[in-house]
């Protein structure tokens, strides 16, 4: 298909932790049954935790797939989930309620995790200098009808640190790209003011995340990646109209615009027909 862009995050791309706590940073998918924090409801308690520190962390396999690229644009650093791994610390209604309950302790627990993150990015990015050009970091905020906690939480909660990791980023010369699944329109101006310089994956049938939509009320203050509907048109549609579709994203969209799915992953069920089309249509004049 030649691809113009990779994404070799550290955790995608073989970065090793030797640690017992690796687990929950490292395996965000598979959350633990028994949350460790579940019954935290002292920030004193949180020393008890042992969190995982940046130079445990290998980073050469993540080197090795830079160095191995090729001439495409290449994005790295470490994906950042700190939304997810609260999530799997605390246990997804402890962790809202604490929000409300108990703020200095999310506070102070988000700060070791996304610590930890910082620290690990400083390490990729000494160590990969020019063999990155973006740096792409992640969390799922959004469901498909709404964000998952209020705006004024996620101002409180989740913005700081969103900030943090894109100054970090261009300090380091990078452009910052971020990942969220959902239904994020409500806070795509604060993610646009926080530094954020391009916005992934678009997720076309969650609520507000149309490109018109976009289009009207962010085009030309961030530039786009995704769009491309991979719940319902990539799946099912035919390739004439998965291009028609491309063709639209473009002129909706662009010039500001990465084609790819509004997914950073397709599922089994997608036809390769399908990827071939949307990739000849993003790369036609």
């Amino acid at each position: 298909m030649q691809d113009e862009f990779v994404l070799l995050s550290a955790e995608y791309r073989g970065a090793a932790y030797d640690g017992p706590e690796a687990a929950v940073f490292f395996d965000i998918l598979n959350p633990p049954v028994e949350p460790p924090l579940a019954d935290c409801a002292d920030i004193a308690e949180l020393n008890d935790f042992p969190w995982p520190v940046a130079d445990k962390l290998s980073i050469a396999p993540v080197m090795a797939a830079l160095q191995d690229a090729g001439d495409v644009y290449r994005c790295s650093g470490t994906w950042c989930p700190f939304f997810h791994v609260m999530v799997n610390l605390f246990g997804m209604e402890n962790y809202l309620v604490n929000m409300y309950e108990r703020p200095e302790l999310i506070h102070a627990a988000t700060d070791r995790v996304c610590q930890f993150y910082y620290d690990a990015n400083e390490r990729v990015f000494a160590a990969a200098g020019g063999l990155m050009d973006g740096f792409f970091f992640g969390n799922d905020f959004g469901t498909q009808a709404d964000l998952i906690c209020s705006p004024q939480h996620f101002d409180e909660f989740m913005l700081p640190w969103i900030r943090q990791f894109a100054a970090q980023g261009h300090r380091h010369g990078y452009q910052v790209l971020m990942h969220s699944c959902g239904s994020i329109y409500k806070v795509v101006g604060r993610l646009i003011a926080a530094g954020i310089d391009c916005l992934h994956p678009l997720q076309a049938r969650a609520a507000g995340m149309g490109a018109e939509t976009l289009a009207r009320e962010f085009k030309g203050r961030v530039a786009f990646m995704g769009g491309v509907d991979a719940q319902e048109l990539m799946p099912h549609a035919s390739p004439s109209a998965i291009q028609t579709e491309v063709r639209r994203l473009k002129t909706v969209l662009g010039p500001q615009l990465i084609v790819s799915p509004s997914h950073e992953t397709l599922q089994r069920d997608v036809p390769p027909a399908n990827v071939q089309a949307m990739a000849e249509a993003a790369r036609a004049d």
